[in-house]
């Protein structure tokens, strides 16, 4: 997502985008001991380009806080089941201090058993699913990240929404550089990035959402006011989106996407979605040679004219964020100063 055009335009450092973020959530209610993971997620978002998950949700946050629809002030409660699974209750606060605080948990069974799982159940928006799945990697294990939403995406051969964007998340830890993240939705672009162009005044691309009457629509207005979300590559995307909805829903004993109200209005109770993690000792699996295996394999996608390892766009824009700082309409600026 590119940023928007100069032209009344607000120019933030990450600093600033981190104060902006604090100071505002802590003035909604958010609880000082969670805002941090909350904050730390708005700036790498930011800082990757992924602006549709950085400030341009933060006015959600902010809302959601101080009508209660999500309780800014929940403290997360952490059991662990059987060995090798860690099960945290969100209790229908930010899924980002929830997560934070089963990390450790998480990668200390993992280091010890081989293999591990985290799952968050009564939860929220956590924002990227990449985020939290290259964390996991950093400490060197492969991670998986399965995330579900509240339903906008009809199943294969139906009309009416079933799943959420349900995305998808996949790290792997390199020798002496940044993990490979894939980060990708079950739709053919994630709904938040509908609500970006929204912000902009801008059209969407035909293509990425229906209208309540299912036709394809460039408005996002009306993509969002009861419509769907296309899934990617059609029946496959479906399939991704049952399968993520199983392990994210289903197993955490979350609300289904069908139960959960929208992370976009302020309209029913806490969404209560979930999401799970699992982290793999990679070590233990992939043999002594292992890296130079992986750069063997990602050199014979790199050597290739024109082909790219995913993730590497958002590698650029880390360096040129941290450079320049990032641009956003002065629009949602004001409108996110005055929750401060």
């Amino acid at each position: 997502m590119s940023a928007p055009a100069t032209t009344d335009a607000v120019h933030l450092s990450l600093a600033d985008v981190a104060a902006l973020t604090r100071r505002v959530l802590l003035a909604c209610g958010v609880d000082p001991r969670n805002e941090p993971a909350i904050t730390a997620s708005v700036v790498a978002a930011e800082a990757d380009g992924v602006h549709s998950h950085g400030l341009a949700r933060l006015p959600t946050y902010c809302e959601h806080a101080k009508v209660g629809k999500i309780y800014g002030k929940a403290r997360p409660v952490l059991d662990s089941p059987r060995p090798g699974i860690v099960r945290v209750d969100a209790k229908c606060g930010f899924a980002h201090p929830a997560i934070e605080f089963g990390l450790p948990a998480l990668l200390a069974a993992a280091k010890a058993q081989g293999i591990a799982a985290l799952a968050v159940t009564n939860s929220y928006n956590c924002g990227v699913v990449g985020y939290h799945v290259e964390r996991i990697a950093a400490e060197g294990m492969v991670a998986l990240g399965f995330v579900n939403a509240p339903a906008s995406i009809a199943p294969a051969g139906g009309t009416r929404p079933v799943f959420g964007t349900n995305p998808i998340a996949f790290a792997v830890p390199r020798p002496g550089r940044p993990p490979l993240v894939l980060d990708q939705s079950s739709s053919v672009v994630a709904k938040s990035e509908i609500v970006v162009h929204q912000q902009r005044g801008e059209a969407i691309p035909l293509g990425w959402a229906l209208d309540k009457d299912g036709n394809p629509t460039t408005d996002p207005a009306a993509a969002l006011a009861g419509g769907t979300m296309v899934p990617s590559g059609g029946y496959k995307g479906a399939g991704l989106a049952l399968i993520v909805e199983l392990l994210a829903a289903w197993l955490t004993d979350a609300h289904l996407s069908i139960e959960a109200s929208s992370f976009a209005d302020n309209l029913g109770g806490s969404p209560q979605t979930g999401q799970f993690f699992i982290a793999i000792h990679s070590e233990a699996l992939a043999g002594p040679q292992a890296g130079e295996r992986l750069e063997r394999l990602f050199a014979a996608i790199t050597d290739q004219p024109g082909a790219r390892l995913p993730g590497s766009r958002r590698a650029e824009a880390r360096g040129r964020t941290a450079r320049d700082g990032i641009a956003i309409p002065r629009a949602l600026h004001d409108k996110i100063a005055a929750y401060g």
